[in-house]
Parts: C-alpha cells; sequence; structure tokens
C-alpha cells in the first residue's frame, strides 16, 4: 500500500466477497452490503472472481471473515463494547452491524476511507453513529494514539480484526501494532490472518503464490512479510498474548464446509492462516 493512494487490494477482496453472495448459497458470510457497496463498472472483475479457479479465494476470504465476526460475536457476549477493524479497506460489517451496544472503529489510509466513503455515497449506504472513522498510516502512527485521537476508551477493553493486512506490513510495524492490542485491558482479543513463508508451500502452490504475489507488486502493495506457524507462535508470547489458537485450513473447512452439497471446501494447501489470541481473563468462548 502506497500511503496517499487507494487500496487496489481492498478492491479485490470486495469483489470476491460479492462474487460469493451471487455464486454460493447457503452463504459462509451472509453480506447484503457486497453488492450495493460495489456498485457497477466491475463486470469483468466479478466475472473472473466468479471462475472455478477463483473459487478458493473467494471461499477462503469469506470464511475468514466469518471466523472473525464469530469471536466478536463471542467478546460481545463477554461484555466487549469497542470492535476495532485494522485495515478496513471496504469492510462492511460497520453497515450491517447487529449490536446496540457496539462501537465500531474502522482503522485505514486517509486515502482508502475517502474513497470508500465515495462509493457509500454512490450507493446510497449512510454511515452508522455507532461507526468512527480513524485516518492512520500503520507505518507512521501509532495504533494507540490514532485511536484515542478518534475517541476510542483505551482503558476498556476491545476486539480487534486485522484481515489482509500483514502480508504488507514490515516487522517492525507489525510487531508495534501487536503490542499495542496486547498491552489492552483483559478481555480484549484480536483476530488476524498471516501468509505463510513460502518454503512451506508446494510447488504448484508457489506458483500460484508467485503469481498472487507480482499482480500486487505491480499495484504498488508487494507482500513482504511471511510467517511459519511455529514463529508466529514466538510472536504472539513475545507481544505478550496469554492465550492463542492458530486456524488453518483444516479447521475452516470442519466449521464452515463440511456437509455442503456443492461441494464447496478450501483445498488442502493453506492460502493463509487465522490467529485469533485473548489478553488476560478467558472470554465466554
Amino acid at each position: 500500500m502506497r500511503s496517499g493512494k487507494a487500496s487496489k487490494t481492498a478492491l479485490r477482496v470486495a469483489i470476491r466477497r460479492a462474487a460469493h453472495q451471487l455464486m454460493e448459497n447457503p452463504q459462509i458470510l451472509e453480506d447484503p452490503i457486497a453488492l450495493p457497496l460495489l456498485g457497477g463498472g466491475h463486470a469483468r472483475d466479478m466475472e473472473r472472481a466468479m471462475h472455478p479457479v477463483a473459487r478458493d479465494f473467494r471461499a477462503f476470504m469469506a470464511a475468514r471473515s466469518r471466523f472473525a465476526e464469530d469471536r466478536l460475536r463471542e467478546s460481545v457476549q463477554a461484555g466487549v463494547r469497542q470492535y476495532v477493524i485494522l485495515g478496513a479497506g471496504l469492510d462492511t460489517f460497520a453497515y450491517r452491524n447487529p449490536f446496540a451496544t457496539l462501537r465500531v472503529f474502522e482503522v485505514d489510509f486517509p486515502a482508502t476511507q475517502e474513497w470508500k466513503r465515495e462509493m457509500l455515497a454512490e450507493a446510497g449506504i449512510r454511515a452508522p453513529q455507532s461507526l468512527t472513522y480513524v485516518p492512520l498510516d500503520f507505518e507512521h502512527k501509532g495504533l494507540c494514539e490514532g485511536l484515542a485521537e478518534a475517541g476510542f476508551d483505551l482503558a476498556a477493553p476491545a476486539f480487534f480484526t486485522w484481515l489482509g493486512v500483514t502480508p504488507y506490513l514490515t516487522r517492525a510495524a507489525f510487531r508495534a501494532t501487536l503490542g499495542a492490542i496486547a498491552a489492552m485491558p483483559a478481555g480484549s482479543g484480536v483476530c488476524f490472518d498471516y501468509a505463510l513463508s513460502t518454503e512451506s508451500l508446494s510447488p504448484a502452490r508457489r506458483a500460484i503464490f508467485d503469481r498472487l504475489a507480482q499482480r500486487v507488486a505491480a499495484a504498488g502493495e508487494p507482500l513482504q512479510l511471511f510467517f511459519a506457524p511455529e514463529e508466529m507462535d514466538r510472536e504472539l508470547r513475545q507481544a505478550g498474548l496469554q492465550r492463542a489458537e492458530q486456524v488453518g485450513t483444516t479447521e475452516l473447512n470442519a466449521l464452515f464446509f463440511d456437509g455442503r452439497e456443492d461441494g464447496l471446501r478450501l483445498s488442502t494447501a493453506d492460502l493463509g492462516r487465522l490467529v485469533v489470541a485473548w489478553v488476560g481473563a478467558a472470554t465466554a468462548r
């Protein structure tokens, strides 16, 4: 992501989310905002996103959002009243938020937020009063500082999601953000995904990764941060997160895809792994 420019990868994720609403029934993630937000002008991109080859990507993106929002629901049931979406892009949760007591903070580059708000206006989608936009460059300003300026209560627990972001960060920015979350009050939590080190990929999966890496680099958003699962475990411990779980293809298939009549499943090779981690005392999970 280049500062000052809207995120092209955020648009790709939104297109796949919208394609999921059209192609799969039942949906892993029910998102009535996805298609209206996208609007017109993306017919070719939608056609590509609905191709069988793209099925794995849209299934994974739907599953990771569903997994994260299920963990958010558990946090809300445990009393959390603040939700922070890091690198929000074109995420739609705030506009379909079912929790009357939940404040939502969308954190992203100013240019991406301006672009999103233009798309929302064109679609006639109004931002709810429970939503606060937080313009922030992860590489140049601390997360806590940016949130506090936006009215976030640093003394109260919060749940964070951080989807589709970490592969584009420097290691220093990743650690600073993870450390800020780990310093939140007990009961806080975070769910994020990360890219696996290329050494762990099969030749076929490496070829797919290389093509993806070339496309996002050409768009000005190069992939630069990767982890092995055991390395991620160390990062979580060093940050001070006391309890963490990693979820891959096997677990996601068991949660969301077993028994589907349409045969929709994630492939055997991980497209990425999900982490959910908590601060302090156990949640209601």
